[in-house]
């Protein structure tokens, strides 16, 4: 069996897997044993057109290459301090979120409209380009935009307040416009060669619900969509882990008239998404150009909010009397 582990170094390294069928799963983003490992029997078999049985064996021999089972805490403390953080350009808003957007998670801002879900979208593909030390990871962004959002003029803004040069900073972002949510699902799933390509860092979607809202409509739709939208957060978690990058998404918020005190809006997505992000943050609009941020869901921070400004400049603190 050791050698065996040994002699699995790919894809086509695996036990049923044939020429056609490596093939079919690079096409797909499925580019190495990782992604294979952390994959399902039903979406490998969906894919590479192989019966559920053969899939599960294929993901089995992958995880015993990679050697995934248990392992002690101190194992899983080492691997997390690989993470990177990336800065959001205010210190408050760190300070709530452990010290930036981590990689290897799912971090979601919700609000209405204008609340600047989309202005720290902009503002963290520019971030994630910084050196290390400066609260960046040298890395690129991919950015998908699926309400029509992404302005490279305001990305320009952003670069030169950071004394960045602006062109450098559009090469270095991947922009996808998605036009329905099979097209969104489409981008996510074959993000995969992009990522490793390009040294991606940051996979931004803005907004991650906007379609599925627009396409399932009524109660009759409910299921189909959740299920859909299962889907895709499941490969955008996949993207977090097999390659350590951030993902950010931002989310729509509906209004909920039952609410008689307190804010009476909710995010969109149930439960689903409540499941997937692994750090939730509501966003709020309040006088001016403030904005207040809540953290409201975190496997291992406190519920805490904060105050941070959005200006020309982009997103900083709010100034000390």
């Amino acid at each position: 069996m050791g050698k065996e582990k040994e002699k699995i170094k790919s894809i086509s390294d695996l036990p049923g897997v044939g020429e056609k069928t490596a093939e079919k799963l690079m096409d797909a983003g499925y580019t190495d044993l990782m992604s294979i490992a952390a994959a399902s029997p039903k979406e490998l078999s969906e894919i590479a057109e192989i019966g559920e049985q053969t899939a599960a064996k294929i993901i089995i021999a992958a995880r015993d290459a990679l050697e995934m089972g248990y392992e002690t805490a101190l194992k899983v403390f080492e691997k997390r301090e690989k993470i990177g953080k990336i800065t959001t350009g205010s210190k408050s808003l760190n300070e709530i979120l452990g010290g930036g957007i981590e990689t290897g998670a799912i971090t979601e801002f919700h609000g209405a409209f204008g609340s600047s879900k989309s202005q720290i979208a902009h503002q963290l593909s520019v971030n994630v380009q910084l050196p290390k030390d400066k609260g960046g990871l040298e890395g690129a962004c991919l950015f998908i935009d699926t309400e029509g959002t992404f302005r490279p003029e305001r990305i320009k803004q952003m670069a030169e307040a950071l004394n960045l040069d602006p062109n450098e900073v559009l090469k270095n972002i991947y922009v996808a416009r998605a036009y329905n949510s099979d097209h969104q699902c489409l981008l996510v799933e074959k993000a995969g060669e992009i990522v490793k390509e390009k040294n991606i860092k940051l996979i931004v979607v803005d907004s991650v619900t906007a379609l599925f809202r627009a396409e399932f409509t009524g109660r009759g739709e409910l299921a189909n969509r959740q299920q859909k939208l299962n889907k895709h957060l499941h490969s955008l978690q996949r993207l977090a882990d097999v390659y350590n990058v951030a993902v950010y998404i931002t989310n729509q918020v509906m209004a909920r008239p039952d609410i008689l005190f307190g804010d009476p809006t909710a995010p969109i997505g149930g439960h689903i998404l409540g499941h997937f992000s692994t750090y939730r943050v509501y966003v709020r609009k309040s006088k001016g150009d403030t904005r207040i941020a809540r953290i409201i869901d975190s496997p291992n921070l406190p519920e805490a909010e904060c105050v941070f400004r959005v200006t020309s400049r982009g997103i900083e603190d709010v100034e000390e009397n």
